[in-house]
């Protein structure tokens, strides 16, 4: 890692601006909410057609009040469906959600200690963000939220990570070139090394309370996110912590800046 005076040398500013300005999960929530605005009001017309319909059916079948109540149920379970059928914007839904769990877990953390910078742009890549960014004295660690469907178990099999009986994808790849952009963009900018950690949070799936590493790559569950954080050995000063704090803030941009100036 190095000496801490080599961090400190480069006299640059350890004044910390914003941090947590773009909250976790912003951006997802963002393209959401801009998903779920497209076509809105025709999607309402569709459902309430339906739900008469249905109401004017049984009350035609049965007696006449049944027909309001009926339609008000299948209303109400035409949009719970669509809050929850797999598509895009269900998708970013449920990825704004476990950002914003992981970002409560994360909250727990000593903030003498350890600072965390929430949904941040990564240079190079538009379209990608960085989930979260925990820089402490115990390691810089850049961290994704993934959910999986609630009892899966998580495992490693060889080069491939599984979810249940289905792979989980390149997720580990992914998040290994994360913290690897990470780690070149603070080194260039500080002049000297700053390892990263790619680390998932993992929610809804069962993984072991210390995690599981795959293709290098450390899955923990959101919860006890913060004591595995806090528990590895101390490598950073809090003056250290600070300056790359401040380094990561001129670097990454919040997410949701970056998609409001396009």
């Amino acid at each position: 890692m190095g000496s801490p005076g080599r961090l400190e040398e480069k006299g640059r500013s350890v004044r910390i601006i914003g941090v947590g300005t773009s909250n976790a999960g912003a951006s997802a929530w963002s393209r959401y909410r801009m998903l779920v605005a497209e076509h809105r009001q025709e999607r309402l017309l569709l459902r309430g057609v339906l739900a008469c319909g249905i109401g004017v059916v049984v009350a035609g079948l049965s007696v006449w009040w049944a027909g309001p109540g009926t339609a008000m149920a299948a209303f109400a379970a035409f949009t719970v469906y669509e809050r929850t059928r797999p598509s895009p914007a269900t998708s970013w839904r449920q990825g704004a959600v476990a950002e914003r769990r992981t970002g409560r877990s994360l909250a727990r953390l000593d903030s003498a200690g350890f600072q965390v910078l929430h949904d941040r742009a990564l240079p190079g890549a538009p379209a990608t963000n960085l989930d979260h960014l925990v820089i402490g004295i115990t390691g810089v660690y850049a961290i994704a939220s993934r959910r999986w469907r609630w009892g899966l178990r998580l495992r490693s099999e060889g080069r491939r990570l599984w979810v249940g009986n289905k792979p989980a994808g390149d997720l580990a790849g992914a998040a290994a070139r994360a913290a690897r952009t990470v780690a070149e963009l603070l080194s260039l900018e500080l002049d000297h090394e700053v390892p990263v950690t790619p680390m998932v949070s993992v929610h809804g799936a069962k993984v072991p309370r210390s995690g599981l590493r795959h293709g290098g790559v450390l899955f923990v569950a959101a919860r006890p996110l913060p004591d595995v954080l806090s528990a590895r050995p101390v490598v950073f000063t809090s003056a250290q912590v600070a300056t790359v704090t401040a380094a990561a803030e001129r670097m990454l941009p919040p997410m949701l800046e970056t998609l409001f100036r396009k």
